[in-house]
């Protein structure tokens, strides 16, 4: 999990000077994290409190919400906390075209959000190409898939290394400049993490604008999994109303297994 850290201003000066930013002083706000898929697995919620910059990676669950997620066709699901901030669903099953709304309650506080799964799209295959960066051989995957005609189609991309999710950087693709083509998406990674013989899995995700946008800002305040201190440090938008942080998301998952190459 990437941290929230709020807007900084920065004053420009004609003399250098070292400055230590105060980021301890923010408190803490409400992260949602919400996903209805296609898949036969329940769906999870997840709710957490984010910690001041400084802090180490441990963010406080939130326990005791009231969590439902409800669909256009009248199916609602109460969700069960079934780990300190980890709320799944029972009898939901998303479907393709359906609109999703989800209901969060803590202390008395109502927070909401809604998310449509588009159409999914098949992922062909993975395949990959080796280069060589500083006398080190580079592996990398490429994802195969064919965008369909229209424009508003938007893709998030995860990894699986021999079981074990890689979280070091964030894969998004839309359509806007390649609508209706055949999609050969460079998943860069580094290659101290993937190697030959190893099983590589991809997810595809094709996803709602709003979903897109989080993970895409998302990405730009970041650099492979820390915040990039270059940039004006912001929060990236979010679906969820009342003041929390965080995204909800319907989303379609096409998912290929492959031997590094």
């Amino acid at each position: 999990m990437r941290r929230l850290i709020p807007i900084i201003l920065l004053v420009l000066c004609s003399c250098q000077k070292v400055v230590t930013l105060n980021l301890n002083n923010a408190p803490p706000q409400l992260i949602i994290e919400g996903n209805v898929t296609d898949g036969p697995n329940p769906d999870t919620v997840t709710i957490f409190r984010s910690v001041n910059f400084y802090a180490d990676n441990n963010f406080p669950a939130v326990a005791g919400a009231s969590v439902t997620i409800s669909d256009n066709t009248g199916v609602k699901d109460v969700l069960t906390e079934t780990a300190p901030g980890v709320y799944i669903t029972h009898v939901l099953q998303g479907k393709p075209g359906n609109i999703y709304n989800l209901s969060v309650v803590v202390n008395d506080t109502t927070y909401t959000a809604v998310s449509t799964m588009p159409p999914p799209v098949n992922l062909d295959s993975i395949t990959f190409t080796t280069s060589t960066r500083f006398r080190k051989d580079q592996i990398t995957p490429i994802a195969n898939f064919q965008d369909p005609p229209g424009l508003g189609n938007y893709y998030r991309f995860t990894e699986h290394i021999n079981g074990v999710p890689f979280t070091k950087d964030i894969f998004v693709f839309e359509d806007r400049l390649s609508d209706g083509r055949y999609i050969n998406y460079n998943l860069r990674m580094d290659s101290a993490y993937l190697n030959t013989g190893d099983l590589l899995r991809v997810d595809m995700y094709c996803v709602d604008q709003n979903d897109y946008n989080y993970f895409f800002q998302l990405n730009r305040t970041t650099s492979t999994g820390t915040f990039n201190t270059e940039a004006s440090p912001a929060n990236p938008s979010t679906n969820i109303t009342n003041g929390a942080y965080g995204y909800f998301s319907a989303h379609t998952v096409r998912s290929t297994s492959v031997f590094v190459y």
